[in-house]
């Protein structure tokens, strides 16, 4: 399965496919404060964001992630990155509803940063307005899921405002940015929720306004 990215497009923000051209953009939003990413993978300096970039391109040309450029409007800045990822399709047995589908089941959003001027403003929670619209009304998927550092309430807790529903802890689940194995708090949003969790995303940028 290869899926091609889109650019999405928001009111406050654009989100468009990665690209080794955004890396000057997203080396300079890291560097505004590298302190909001104790517990993400987040590259500082140029050269370790172009291999970030190089990384997420090589798992997109795979077929298991699209990476996008966090773009704000207003200035038409890069300040930060996100990506889709996870992408599975499953094995459908013929004559069931979605056996005809090429499009994903289920996928995860994550590889989300921002850089400090655009936290606590629309920018993350359009990007996820974005990306979920997408998910579940283009792709029909039938699942969302995030994964976060146990240790990171601040991000568990940005996932909940936004209607992940926690569904516990994987322990060991991943290398953490400090070396060591990561518990991870898992959250999903799934198909039936969806319209739920559009309504509380379309309140929250409301708001921002």
């Amino acid at each position: 399965m290869r899926l091609f990215p889109h650019t999405l497009t928001g009111t406050h923000i654009r989100l468009e496919p990665l690209s080794l051209e955004h890396a000057d953009a997203l080396a300079a939003a890291s560097a505004l404060d590298p302190s909001l990413y104790r517990w993400s993978a987040v590259p500082l300096g140029l050269e370790q964001v172009r291999r970030y970039v190089e990384s997420a391109l090589a798992m997109r040309d795979a077929g298991t992630a699209i990476p996008f450029a966090t773009v704000r409007l207003a200035d038409n800045v890069a300040v930060g990155s996100t990506r889709f990822f996870d992408i599975e399709r499953w094995a459908w047995p013929a004559g069931h509803p979605r056996a005809g589908l090429t499009t994903p089941d289920v996928c995860e959003i994550g590889y989300t940063w921002l850089g400090a001027s655009a936290i606590r403003t629309a920018v993350n929670t359009e990007a996820k307005l974005l990306m979920l619209t997408h998910a579940f009304e283009t792709w029909q998927v039938v699942r969302v899921c995030f994964h976060t550092d146990a240790r990171n309430d601040r991000s568990a807790a940005a996932i909940e405002r936004i209607g992940g529903r926690p569904e516990g802890i994987l322990r060991s689940h991943r290398m953490a940015t400090d070396f060591i194995p990561r518990d991870s708090k898992r959250f999903s949003i799934l198909a039936a929720e969806w319209p739920e969790v559009k309504a509380r995303l379309q309140s929250l940028l409301a708001s921002h306004a």
